[in-house]
């Protein structure tokens, strides 16, 4: 039987724009495809995607003529999704601007002493001297034209394919793990710049309906309209401790917009969901205040229940991480992210959540059954669980025995 796939991104690497740049966190675009032609068969569709990562659900709309709105918080990647976006960029121009910048950087200085200790981990001096060359001359031609965002992002979505460092599955970076040919900059940014432009002439053939991206936060949803959504389809962060501002960390340090790990607080992880232990210190967060939210109601016995095991748990493990308050916080963040959905829902509407289950400490925690609760509680009718897979079962070091699995809670009212 073949894998479901539809909750992974790792189809979207054959498909024209989706490809141009790997984000953690993502879906199958073809799934995508699949529930927006289903839901077109009942009506019309107007489609928001609040957590919307790197524009999976937005180029699938476009390419179905459905109207579409989505939302990311983390800076980084919102200038990801609109590079993307730009794929009706006239090709020869772009390809134009990339000459010009290939050209200009052979004239340049190249200088590696000023990048973070990171940057200097990963790439060989060579390497870092032509790549630096490479950001100075698109930082000379830098403006708001397509070509230029469209340079930018090819520019860093060679940065991994250059790099001699390993990368994780989640796309972590491992310097003490050597790849063995890394690519010569210059012609992995001719290479990508060629295959983005033949992706730009094979997407543009089906543009349909601009989706338009917003950074804004889903526990709001500010800018989007009261009663806009027939149909949403997202993947939330899900409560599993992966740090989502730790996966641009590489190409944030090498663009210069921060200096190491220490700055993603400040820069990304303020604007985030709280679903990592990096989120949430005794300092900045009280755990009593926060369970005592009236968000939290309808499922509050359980969750106290929960966050006290955690808190007890955590100090028979020498990381001792606050497991107990991100779980709290986090399902704060997603109550408000259930009522702001409700305001721009129509009625009737359908979400999707694709989501999994937690188990920090081996302690389970039933997420899919507490965001339905809250998603009730927000005013929507009912809810149900469709599994698509299990997960943590092909890891060798994990440190629970606790079954988790992955599917698509489907909300609806």
């Amino acid at each position: 039987m073949p894998i479901d796939t539809s909750s992974t991104f790792i189809d979207n690497l054959k498909l024209p724009v989706h490809r141009w740049f790997r984000y953690s966190a993502g879906f199958s675009a073809q799934w995508v495809e699949t529930v927006i032609t289903q839901a077109k068969e009942q009506g019309e569709v107007t489609l928001l995607d609040p957590f919307a990562g790197s524009g999976t659900t937005l180029l699938a709309s476009e390419k179905l003529g459905i109207e579409c709105y989505g939302i990311e918080a983390h800076p980084f990647v919102v200038r990801v999704a609109k590079a993307k976006l730009l794929y009706r960029t006239c090709p020869d121009t772009y390809l134009e601007h990339i000459n010009k910048i290939i050209r200009c950087a052979e004239n340049l200085q190249g200088c590696v002493d000023e990048y973070p200790s990171l940057i200097r981990e990963c790439f060989s001096d060579s390497s870092l001297e032509c790549l630096d060359k490479l950001r100075k001359s698109w930082d000379k031609f830098a403006a708001d034209s397509s070509q230029s965002q469209l340079a930018w992002l090819t520019l860093i979505a060679i940065l991994r394919s250059v790099s001699h460092a390993g990368t994780a599955p989640w796309q972590y970076i491992l310097p003490s793990k050597k790849k063995q040919s890394p690519l010569q900059p210059i012609s992995a940014f001719q290479l990508m710049a060629e295959s983005i432009a033949t992706d730009m002439k094979i997407a543009a053939k089906t543009a349909g309906f601009p989706a338009k991206i917003i950074q804004s936060d889903a526990r709001t949803c500010k800018g989007v309209s009261d009663n806009f959504a027939s149909l949403i389809i997202t993947s939330p962060p899900y409560a599993n401790n992966y740090d989502y501002a730790d996966a641009t960390r590489l190409e944030m340090c090498f663009m210069r917009e921060i200096e190491g790990w220490g700055d993603l607080q400040k820069a990304v992880r303020q604007h985030l969901i709280r679903s990592c232990s990096q989120h949430v210190t005794n300092k900045n967060v009280n755990l009593d205040e926060v369970l005592a939210s009236p968000e939290l109601e309808p499922i509050k016995p359980n969750i106290i229940e929960i966050c006290h095991q955690l808190s007890q748990e955590r100090h028979l493990h020498g990381g001792k991480k606050n497991y107990h308050l991100m779980i709290a916080c986090y399902f704060l963040d997603m109550a408000n992210v259930w009522k702001a959905l409700y305001r721009v829902c129509k009625q009737p509407a359908t979400v999707c959540f694709v989501i999994g289950d937690s188990a920090p400490y081996g302690i389970y925690v039933p997420v899919i059954e507490w965001m339905g609760l809250l998603a009730l509680a927000a005013g929507f009718k009912s809810f149900e669980f469709n599994k698509i897979r299990d997960r943590n079962v092909k890891w060798k070091n994990r440190k629970h025995q606790v079954p988790l699995c992955e599917g698509c809670l489907w909300v609806r009212g």
